[in-house]
Protein backbone atom coordinates (compact mmCIF):
# COMPACT_ATOMS: atom_id res chain seq x y z
CA UNK A 1 0.00 0.00 0.00
CA UNK A 2 1.32 3.43 -0.92
CA UNK A 3 1.29 6.46 1.34
CA UNK A 4 -1.33 8.10 -0.89
CA UNK A 5 -3.56 5.01 -0.70
CA UNK A 6 -3.22 4.87 3.08
CA UNK A 7 -3.95 8.60 3.35
CA UNK A 8 -7.06 8.20 1.20
CA UNK A 9 -8.39 5.29 3.29
CA UNK A 10 -7.60 7.19 6.49
CA UNK A 11 -9.41 10.32 5.27
CA UNK A 12 -12.38 8.32 3.98
CA UNK A 13 -12.85 6.72 7.39
CA UNK A 14 -13.55 10.18 8.85
CA UNK A 15 -15.30 11.63 5.77
CA UNK A 16 -17.57 9.02 4.17
CA UNK A 17 -18.93 10.19 0.83
CA UNK A 18 -16.27 12.85 0.28
CA UNK A 19 -15.79 13.69 -3.41
CA UNK A 20 -12.46 12.92 -5.05
CA UNK A 21 -11.38 16.56 -5.42
CA UNK A 22 -11.95 17.26 -1.71
CA UNK A 23 -10.17 14.02 -0.84
CA UNK A 24 -7.21 15.10 -2.97
CA UNK A 25 -6.98 18.40 -1.07
CA UNK A 26 -7.18 16.56 2.25
CA UNK A 27 -4.38 14.19 1.20
CA UNK A 28 -2.25 16.97 -0.33
CA UNK A 29 -2.18 15.46 -3.81
CA UNK A 30 -3.51 16.61 -7.17
CA UNK A 31 -7.00 15.59 -8.26
CA UNK A 32 -5.40 13.58 -11.09
CA UNK A 33 -3.21 11.66 -8.64
CA UNK A 34 -6.20 10.99 -6.39
CA UNK A 35 -8.22 9.73 -9.36
CA UNK A 36 -5.52 7.12 -9.98
CA UNK A 37 -5.41 6.19 -6.29
CA UNK A 38 -9.19 5.81 -6.12
CA UNK A 39 -9.27 3.74 -9.30
CA UNK A 40 -6.74 1.35 -7.79
CA UNK A 41 -8.56 1.18 -4.44
CA UNK A 42 -11.86 0.56 -6.21
CA UNK A 43 -10.33 -2.22 -8.33
CA UNK A 44 -9.11 -3.87 -5.10
CA UNK A 45 -12.60 -3.62 -3.59
CA UNK A 46 -11.52 -1.25 -0.83
CA UNK A 47 -13.80 1.65 -1.82
CA UNK A 48 -17.04 2.13 -3.68
CA UNK A 49 -17.93 5.17 -5.74
CA UNK A 50 -21.47 6.21 -6.59
CA UNK A 51 -23.24 9.25 -7.92
CA UNK A 52 -24.31 11.82 -5.35
CA UNK A 53 -28.12 11.77 -5.00
CA UNK A 54 -28.48 15.47 -5.89
CA UNK A 55 -25.38 16.13 -7.98
CA UNK A 56 -25.19 13.28 -10.45
CA UNK A 57 -21.80 14.38 -11.83
CA UNK A 58 -20.23 14.19 -8.36
CA UNK A 59 -19.04 10.78 -7.21
CA UNK A 60 -19.19 9.94 -3.52
CA UNK A 61 -16.48 7.61 -2.23
CA UNK A 62 -16.92 5.27 0.72
CA UNK A 63 -14.90 2.53 2.36
CA UNK A 64 -16.06 -1.05 1.97
CA UNK A 65 -15.71 -3.60 4.78
CA UNK A 66 -12.51 -4.77 3.08
CA UNK A 67 -11.32 -1.16 3.02
CA UNK A 68 -11.99 -0.73 6.73
CA UNK A 69 -10.10 -3.93 7.52
CA UNK A 70 -7.20 -2.92 5.27
CA UNK A 71 -7.06 0.46 7.02
CA UNK A 72 -7.08 -1.23 10.45
CA UNK A 73 -4.12 -3.42 9.48
CA UNK A 74 -2.27 -0.49 7.92
CA UNK A 75 -2.86 1.57 11.07
CA UNK A 76 -1.31 -1.17 13.20
CA UNK A 77 1.78 -1.18 10.98
CA UNK A 78 1.97 2.61 10.93
CA UNK A 79 1.82 2.80 14.73
CA UNK A 80 4.71 0.32 15.02
CA UNK A 81 6.78 2.38 12.58
CA UNK A 82 5.91 5.65 14.36
CA UNK A 83 6.99 4.18 17.70
CA UNK A 84 10.30 2.97 16.27
CA UNK A 85 10.94 6.41 14.81
CA UNK A 86 9.96 8.19 18.02
CA UNK A 87 12.40 6.03 19.97
CA UNK A 88 15.25 7.32 17.80
CA UNK A 89 14.79 10.96 18.85
CA UNK A 90 14.96 12.91 22.07
CA UNK A 91 11.80 14.80 23.09
CA UNK A 92 13.42 18.03 21.91
CA UNK A 93 14.29 16.50 18.54
CA UNK A 94 10.71 15.20 18.15
CA UNK A 95 9.38 18.70 18.85
CA UNK A 96 11.76 20.19 16.28
CA UNK A 97 10.79 17.57 13.72
CA UNK A 98 7.08 18.23 14.27
CA UNK A 99 7.68 21.96 13.79
CA UNK A 100 9.63 21.38 10.58
CA UNK A 101 7.00 19.03 9.19
CA UNK A 102 4.23 21.50 10.04
CA UNK A 103 6.12 24.14 8.05
CA UNK A 104 6.33 21.69 5.12
CA UNK A 105 2.56 21.14 5.22
CA UNK A 106 1.95 24.89 5.35
CA UNK A 107 4.18 25.39 2.33
CA UNK A 108 2.42 22.64 0.37
CA UNK A 109 -1.03 24.03 1.17
CA UNK A 110 -0.15 27.49 -0.18
CA UNK A 111 -1.01 26.31 -3.68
Amino acid sequence: MTVAQYAALFALADNPGIPGAALARTCLVTPQAMAAVLKHLEERGLVTRSAHPWHQKTLETRLTEAGRETLRLADERAVRIERRLADEFTPEERDALRDLLARCVTAIRRD
